[in-house]
């Protein structure tokens, strides 16, 4: 029980990173002190929702694209918390 509840965990605090990485991705210009922790969320992240984004590339509203990866990720993500 205790594996499971470790793959929980880290279900969760894997989504909290996606969400930040999502975040820190409306932010053009992050100040100096943040950019490591930009850096790493977008390490952690941007494996992942590559090839979500080869499959389902972002949708174009006029001159804006919506990215929908992080979206699918974080239902995906949900999806196995549930079976954990």
């Amino acid at each position: 029980m205790i594996g499971l509840e470790l793959i929980g965990t880290a279900l969760d605090l894997y989504s909290w990173v996606v969400i930040a990485w999502v975040i820190f991705s409306w932010v053009p210009n992050p100040p100096e002190g943040l950019r490591p922790l930009v850096r790493g969320a977008a390490a952690l992240v941007e494996p992942v929702v590559a090839p979500i984004r080869r499959v389902l590339p972002p949708v174009r509203l006029g001159a804006v694209a919506l990215d929908l990866s992080a979206l699918v990720l974080l239902l995906g993500l949900s999806f196995l918390r549930r079976l954990f």
